[in-house]
């Protein structure tokens, strides 16, 4: 392993980080030898183990402040400091936007935009006392920079989500470091929920300049490079992931005829 690269002595949050993409960023951190606290709102029936290493887990629900305060407060008291948060947690169910209820976009809105934001708050509150400083990321998702038919919702939550991290990033700096990661299509153990069986996972990853979809672990690399000293001049910039991204329409329009 490089050595900018080696993360032992440091201590990582990550939200959702238990299943999904949050899973394959906790494995990243916990390859590189750190001390990962996964947060959620129940616990795993399994935790997390790589390489020898095993995360813990701090239950709270992010879209509830008082929680998010108390449980940045129980890793702080356990591990004596915080070097990395990355808001992972999020999410949204298919929604017609022409007949979503105000209840329901703002639960979205909560989730996606306003508990990152509560939760980098705690965080920062700690990593400014700390000589190293420390580094928030931001996991947003393609449908912040692109249309996202049926979560709406969403897509301006986690644009919301990077304009955040550029705020952030001047307020904060030079003891904290804030950047996004903008996420294309991620095969998780629930892909079939959205894209069908193999064969249709399969079609979808055709459609991807590099011929696949990612996995976890492509969006924990991006993660555990850029809480690592390789990428200690980045800050206030959101990383895209997505393989290089969805072919234009018109090409295959135009190639039919």
């Amino acid at each position: 392993m490089q050595d900018g690269l080696d993360m032992h002595g440091k201590v990582v949050i990550v939200t959702g980080g238990a299943k999904g993409v949050g899973a394959g960023i906790t494995r990243c951190f916990l390859g590189a030898g750190a001390q990962v606290a996964v947060v959620g709102r129940t616990a795993p029936e399994q935790p997390v183990e790589h390489a020898g290493n095993e995360a813990s887990f701090f239950q709270a629900d992010v879209r509830d402040a008082e929680q998010i305060t108390s449980c940045v407060e129980a890793v702080f008291t356990r591990y004596g400091r915080i070097d990395v948060l990355v808001n992972n947690a999020g999410g949204a169910p298919n929604a017609d936007a022409a007949t979503a209820s105000p209840r329901f976009s703002e639960s979205i809105i909560r989730l996606n935009l306003l508990a990152p934001l509560n939760f980098s708050q705690a965080a920062n509150r700690v990593m400014q006392q700390q000589a190293s400083g420390g580094t928030i990321i931001n996991i947003a998702s393609v449908s912040a920079i692109r249309p996202s038919p049926g979560t709406a919702a969403y897509g301006a939550a986690k644009a919301g989500l990077v304009n955040l991290c550029n705020s952030l990033a001047v307020e904060w700096a030079p003891k904290v470091r804030v950047v996004a990661v903008i996420a294309g299509l991620v095969q998780t153990e629930q892909a079939h929920l959205h894209y069908g069986d193999a064969e249709g996972i399969a079609a979808v990853g055709r459609t991807i300049p590099l011929g696949r979809m990612a996995v976890p672990e492509d969006i924990g690399n991006t993660c555990l490079f850029l809480a690592s000293p390789l990428a200690s001049y980045i800050s206030g910039a959101a990383i895209t992931v997505h393989g290089g991204g969805e072919a234009p329409a018109f090409l295959a329009a135009s190639t039919a005829h």
